[in-house]
């Protein structure tokens, strides 16, 4: 079975790539079947943690809001000289205004920032999963995984 691994930095640095942080070994493959582009391998078991074929990856984050466990994120590092983009799945109300600044969270919920919200995707297809992109400086960019509810 392969290991997950970090797309490498020149992939990184190419253009949009999923980042795949899935550490549950459950029956589950909704990523897999969600690419378009075949990068996503889960095969058999089914129990398998998924991986990434970086160089297969396009960054067009439909496996974002099709992974249960809201593991996959998509990060742009090419986006500028200075900010990079990270996608993320956030199913939470209200949604976020595009051009607004939100607190942007690591993965234990800690504050680590601002970003600005770039894109709010909810389209049907996606099964009440937004994704959400938000723009950070690019010394978050690795920590980034959310953003702070907002209450309304």
């Amino acid at each position: 079975m392969e290991k997950q691994k970090l797309p490498t930095e020149e992939r990184f640095l190419q253009g949009p790539v999923a980042v795949v942080e899935c550490v549950q070994e459950i029956p589950c493959n909704p990523c897999e079947a969600a690419c378009p582009f075949g990068a996503i391998h889960v095969g058999e078991p089914i129990t398998n943690l998924p991986v990434l074929s970086a160089e297969k990856c396009k960054g067009c984050g439909a496996c974002v809001a099709k992974c249960p466990g809201m593991a996959i994120f998509v990060i742009d590092k090419s986006y500028s000289q200075t900010k990079g983009s990270v996608s993320f799945p956030y199913e939470y109300y209200p949604l976020p205004e595009v051009g607004s600044t939100v607190t942007v969270v690591n993965r234990q919920g800690e504050a680590v920032g601002n970003g600005k919200v770039l894109r709010v995707q909810n389209p049907v297809s996606f099964d009440h999963t937004p994704v959400v992109t938000v723009e950070v400086d690019l010394k978050l960019i690795n920590e980034v995984r959310s953003m702070e509810r907002r209450h309304s």
